[in-house]
């Protein structure tokens, strides 16, 4: 994770804690996919292999045949294919643009490959050589189903490659049949993948963040490399492997093997730090058996779209995980709560700022019940408040013994201290989860809503001439609200929250202090999120204004003073596991603090 998702999650708990515990609680849609053919007498560049000229097959007659060119699609994508090398030459999703174009207002697709800049090929040994299927020249059927490549080798042996697409969806197949060439195939075969990124998205900066990701077969167990986005990363894979994806911010391509595994892999990534146009090199060497080959189960699977948890969660097992919806231990909010409830409202809902608000809505209706209960235990707080300062007065500044005589009062009258904090932590899960899932939330991806062009990314009202360090060179300003209302929320808790006493932090500065810091944070993570927590604060200074008018303190007042009188008749205050440790542990503090001052006293004399 970067360093301001690490930040935020930080501040994140400590803004609760610090508050909460000290305190309170498009186009026309083909319905059927179709093929086209074109003829081209533009020269294609073949590709150029790592290997000595004299271990490579090239087809010599690629540059005097003519090129055809073959287009499958459906209502979500485009792929354009062609004879020469039997390739991808582009796939082109129809119903999402670039950044640029979006906010130009053109209307183009977004390329997820171009081979003008991209590398797919496939190297197979034959006879001890090795031969690139991209240098091959084909003979092309077409169907309504997609097209075969047929390519006859100098001894008159075949290799076919066929490509099909269904009526919707992003999944491309394609399968190599390379059957008839028998004891000539050697033992493995290599897969060359290699995408240099362009900028799709406002902020290049997430962009660099993109990177590879993989599963391995033992165990299904996910792992990629870093998405660091200013530092190479590389690493060889010597399991096998289920499936490999290129992950950029919002976009996908993956190739996953049907009924067989890639043996190994070698993977890296390379940010292009000085290039504005190929921002960031993707690179995956792949090798498999051609014991698939021969058995005539070379089938793949292309997954060109975006990374929507909704749609690839079916794609493959594991597939899901390319979306970060968050750490594993905050999965089933974000899986089964917060993905169900976001596509819910999207049904209902068109504008993304109302569905905000009533995402907000709703999570806060159901926490209320908690909200609620961290308002009276903070109430109990404040009603206890002259006795804890009558307590700081008698004793001093002596810590230690200042808690240990707050423990017995809260212990006289039946108040458990963390009986305020506990609902503030559980609700902590909803705060991260929403920190976590909302940066990677395709869903917001060019939506509107007021000043906002795109909820998936920063807003800028004001760009700087300059950048200041931690904030960047814009101004934002649906953060800039959101820290106001935490600003407000903090001095609303200042108002009713007694000063405790022994605190080796002023917190009531604190709650000033930790949503300036947060600012700094929060200015170039998207609109969405900074809106999100801007109605949260909104919401829960609402509801507890609410909760203060229907809690009577008075009755509180007197529930203490019963529970004072029942306790001391019965001998004593019954006490928790927790605070006869707490109790414990201060005694022991004290009896060191005694031995100390002791030890001090016999040294002077």
């Amino acid at each position: 994770m970067d360093r301001n998702s690490v930040t935020g999650i930080v501040l994140i708990l400590a803004m609760l804690l610090g508050y909460q515990y000290f305190f309170a609680p498009k186009e026309p849609i083909k319905s059927e996919t179709s093929v086209k053919a074109a003829s081209s007498t533009k020269k294609i560049d073949t590709l150029v292999s790592k290997a000595s000229p004299a271990q490579v097959v090239k087809d010599t007659a690629i540059a005097s045949i003519k090129e055809e060119t073959f287009v499958l699609e459906n209502k979500d994508i485009q792929v354009q294919l062609s004879n020469y090398g039997g390739k991808i030459v582009s796939v082109t999703l129809k119903n999402y643009e670039s950044y640029k174009n979006y906010n130009q207002g053109l209307k183009a697709g977004l390329k997820l490959f171009d081979a003008k800049k991209d590398q797919f090929d496939v190297e197979l040994p034959i006879s001890g050589k090795k031969v690139k299927l991209n240098d091959l020249t084909y003979q092309a059927k077409s169907s309504p189903q997609g097209v075969e490549f047929v390519s006859t080798l100098p001894t008159g042996k075949v290799i076919k490659q066929t490509y099909s697409l269904a009526k919707e969806g992003f999944e491309l197949n394609y399968g190599i049949d390379a059957k008839s060439l028998g004891t000539d195939l050697g033992a493995e075969y290599q897969i060359h993948w290699k995408e240099n990124i362009h900028q799709s998205e406002k902020d290049i900066a997430e962009e660099r963040k993109a990177t590879i990701n993989y599963l391995l077969h033992e165990d299904e167990e996910f792992d990629y490399l870093s998405e660091n986005p200013s530092a190479n990363e590389a690493d060889n894979i010597t399991s096998k492997l289920d499936w490999i994806t290129f992950k950029k911010k919002y976009f996908i391509t993956g190739l996953i093997p049907q009924g067989f595994q890639f043996q190994k892999a070698a993977l890296s990534s390379t940010p292009n730090l000085n290039d504005s146009l190929n921002i960031k090199t993707l690179d995956a060497n792949m090798v498999a058996s051609t014991q698939e080959l021969l058995q005539g189960k070379s089938n793949f699977k292309f997954y060109f779209g975006p990374n929507d948890y909704s749609i690839i969660k079916h794609v493959a097992p594991s597939f899901g995980k390319n979306v970060k919806l968050s750490y594993d231990f905050l999965l089933p909010i974000t899986r089964y709560i917060f993905v169900p409830l976001f596509d819910f409202l999207e049904s209902i809902v068109s504008n993304y700022g109302l569905l905000i608000v009533l995402l907000v809505l709703i999570i806060k209706t159901a926490l209320l019940p908690l909200t609620y209960k961290s308002y009276v235990s903070m109430a109990k707080t404040r009603i206890l408040a002259p006795e804890i300062a009558a307590i700081k007065e008698k004793i001093g500044d002596d810590a230690a013994k200042v808690q240990q005589e707050t423990m017995k009062l809260y212990g006289e009258v039946g108040v458990n201290p963390l009986s305020g904090c506990i609902p503030v932590l559980a609700t902590m899960p909803v705060l991260m989860a929403v920190f976590m899932l909302f940066p990677n939330l395709i869903n917001l991806r060019q939506e509107s809503f007021w000043w906002a062009n795109d909820l998936s990314t920063f807003d800028s009202v004001l760009d700087l001439p300059f950048a200041i360090p931690f904030y960047g060179s814009h101004v934002s300003m649906f953060c800039l609200l959101m820290t106001l209302s935490q600003l407000a929320y903090g001095y609303y808790n200042n108002q009713i929250t007694p000063d405790q006493p022994g605190q080796p932090i002023n917190m009531k500065m604190m709650a000033y202090v930790t949503p300036v810091i947060f600012m700094f944070v929060m200015n170039s993570f998207p609109a969405g999120l900074s809106f999100y927590y801007f109605i949260s604060n909104l919401v829960t200074i609402g509801q507890q204004l609410a909760i203060r008018k229907f809690v009577d303190e008075d009755k509180i007042k007197r529930l203490l003073d019963e529970n004072r009188k029942k306790i001391a008749a019965g001998g004593g205050a019954k006490k928790s596991r927790f605070s006869q440790y707490l109790q414990t542990q201060m005694k022991a503090v004290e009896e060191q603090q005694k031995e100390q001052k002791n030890s001090n006293t016999k040294k002077k004399k």
